[in-house]
């Protein structure tokens, strides 16, 4: 037996019943001859990580944008700890945690520069209208590799789109990600609201952390805890009524953070720097040539929106400047 071979072996006499075996899996839209040593989600976790758009993350927004401070997150921090979180519940459920783990790291690949700002812009101008996980899966079938596509199993490609909302993941582990990415972003961010001093801790309504605990680590174990202990078979749910305390945190952040007019302000420009962009790049002569076959392909605004929605904050910003701000005349 090749190695990878003992690996599937093992998954068959240690998972659940009903965890996703990499043996079972419904293959890759072009096949491939099996590796020796990694299974098809193992492999599909190395792609991710190896791929261009997983470094990208590193500069593109989470909450606050460009923050100064070395400790604020950014997409790929916010990315690692829904992996984390998401991993975590898989061992203890005796699921498959390298296609958890697949999942959770390609998830928001497709996100834009400038956080759900930058999404919202996006979805006013490209026909059809944009969303991050849609494009999340597009850059794994579509851009990655120059054109080729990372080739991912059905398993983790179908875990992507469905990580956010509307249909449910066929798999439970796929359901773990969608959890496991609102307890990580609801707990990183307000940890990231306190550090920025919008938010204080004491401001969280009592009744919430009553009931979901008084810091972040506290806050994060119990609706892991909730998960595990309230899960069966391959429903993944939280307890009813963590579920609501989750929710009306959600809320509150919404009202304290998400629309807090000190905390976003930036945000106002945001909606500028995209529409240019995006109008500029709507013509094929200004994409760059690996660009410009998929513009010639599927027009235009579609090639436009995946060069804009893969820029780094940084990126679009220095590309904004170059593009549209004056230099100062050296002779």
């Amino acid at each position: 037996m090749t190695v990878r071979e003992q690996t599937e072996e093992l998954e068959r006499r240690t998972l659940a019943p009903w965890a996703t075996k990499a043996a079972d899996s419904r293959g890759r839209e072009r096949p491939e001859e099996e590796c020796p040593l990694r299974t098809a989600f193992q492999r599909d976790r190395d792609r991710v990580i190896h791929c261009k758009s997983f470094r990208r993350l590193k500069h593109k927004t989470q909450v606050f944008l460009s923050p100064e401070g070395d400790h604020y997150r950014t997409r790929l921090t916010h990315t690692l700890e829904v992996s984390q979180i998401a991993r975590t519940i898989a061992r203890a459920l005796r699921l498959n945690e390298d296609l958890t783990e697949a999942i959770a790291l390609a998830h928001d690949l497709g996100h834009t520069p400038f956080g759900h700002a930058g999404e919202r812009a996006l979805d006013q101008l490209v026909p059809g209208g944009f969303r991050h996980y849609r494009q999340s899966l597009r850059v794994v079938d579509r851009l990655e590799k120059e054109g080729l596509g990372l080739n991912l199993s059905w398993e983790v490609r179908d875990g992507i789109l469905c990580h956010t909302e509307g249909q449910e993941a066929a798999t439970a582990e796929g359901r773990i990600v969608r959890l496991a990415d609102h307890i990580a972003y609801i707990n990183h961010d307000i940890d990231d609201a306190i550090r920025a001093g919008v938010l204080r801790e004491e401001d969280i309504p009592p009744h919430l952390t009553g009931r979901l605990g008084h810091s972040k680590t506290q806050r994060i174990t119990a609706l892991i805890a909730s998960v595990v202990e309230n899960s069966r078979e391959r429903e993944i749910a939280m307890n009813p009524e963590d579920y609501r305390a989750y929710q009306e945190l959600h809320d509150f952040m919404f009202q304290a953070v998400y629309r807090n007019e000190y905390a976003k302000s930036e945000e106002k420009k945001v909606p500028h720097i995209i529409d240019s962009l995006y109008r500029h790049f709507r013509r094929e002569e200004n994409l760059p040539g690996y660009m410009r076959e998929i513009a010639r392909r599927e027009g235009e605004h579609t090639a436009a929106c995946d060069f804009v929605a893969g820029m780094s904050d940084r990126y679009a910003v220095a590309q904004y400047k170059e593009l549209f701000i004056p230099k100062a005349w050296d002779n």
